[in-house]
């Protein structure tokens, strides 16, 4: 149980750092014209949010890690808390897509790295 723990915090991680990548450094080239198929003008005002969030996605991201690497239960499950609410915000305000990239896997690591007994 231990391992499937870990790799649900990993995949979680990863998911995280991929939204870093796409928010802060892609989001002209690759999220915006072709992924949310938005009008150049649109994702060109967007940009500097989507690089704040980026930047969230991140420290996210990093209290994932120091979790996994050390930080203990408490740590997980506060940073898998953070990952929920704002994907659950994210779904709600923004997007139904953030439900199942964000929100749903943060749930499902949520509670595989509650502590048993």
């Amino acid at each position: 149980m231990a391992l499937l723990a870990d790799l649900s915090l990993g995949l979680v991680i990863l998911l995280h750092v991929v939204f870093l990548v796409l928010e802060m450094f892609l989001w002209r080239r690759f999220m915006g014209p072709r992924f949310l198929g938005r009008r150049p003008e649109v994702i060109e005002a967007a940009a500097p949010l989507a690089a704040n969030q980026g930047l969230y996605n991140g420290f996210l991201a990093a209290g994932l890690i120091w979790g996994l690497l050390g930080g203990g239960p408490a740590v997980r499950l506060f940073f898998l808390s953070c990952c929920l609410v704002a994907g659950l915000f994210g779904a709600a305000t923004a997007s139904r897509t953030i439900f199942w990239l964000q929100a749903l896997p943060s749930a499902i690591a949520l509670a595989l790295n509650w502590p048993q007994g």
